[in-house]
């Protein structure tokens, strides 16, 4: 579904450049136009949502309608992310994808009991990460509605 305009913007936390790659590859394959930002690990993501780091003032950051995150990363890993993103009022509403290679059960009940709105085990064909996508596409921007927050309409 391709939209452009008032697209919520896709936040990926992701250290592995080959993934993010893979992710924009199969991004523009499922006609996805949302605006679409990288970051490289969990303090970067809490940098980027916070504009504290090197997304302080006078960069501005726009709210992600939703974050894609791995959960194996440098400096602040996605379960540690997920806690602070779940934990502060003014981000805690932003839903949270995991995309990760983890099949473990334990890893998945952690993951949700932390908060995760979705956990995806990332798929192993550049054709089964484009279905990921479609699918995120159609739920999350299709049939869920997502919050407005003035601030950054």
């Amino acid at each position: 579904m391709s939209r452009v305009g008032n697209a919520p913007l896709i936040l990926m936390a992701e250290d592995d450049p080959e993934d993010v790659m893979f992710a924009q590859d199969a991004l523009a394959e499922a006609k996805m136009l949302n605006p679409f930002v990288v970051v490289e690990d969990g303090q970067e993501l809490m940098d980027y949502l916070r504009g504290t780091g090197s997304f302080a003032p006078p960069f501005e950051a726009s709210r992600p309608g939703i974050i894609l995150m791995d959960l194996n990363m440098p400096r602040k890993d996605g379960k540690e992310a997920l806690a602070e993103i779940r934990s502060d009022p003014t981000l805690k509403d932003i839903p949270v994808i995991v995309l990760t290679t983890s099949k473990a059960d334990s890893e998945i009940l952690n993951t949700y009991s932390l908060g995760a709105n979705s956990y995806i085990v990332k798929p192993v064909s550049f054709e089964g990460l484009v279905g990921v996508m479609r699918s995120i596409d159609n739920y999350w921007f299709e049939f869920v509605k997502l919050p407005v927050h003035p601030e950054f309409a």
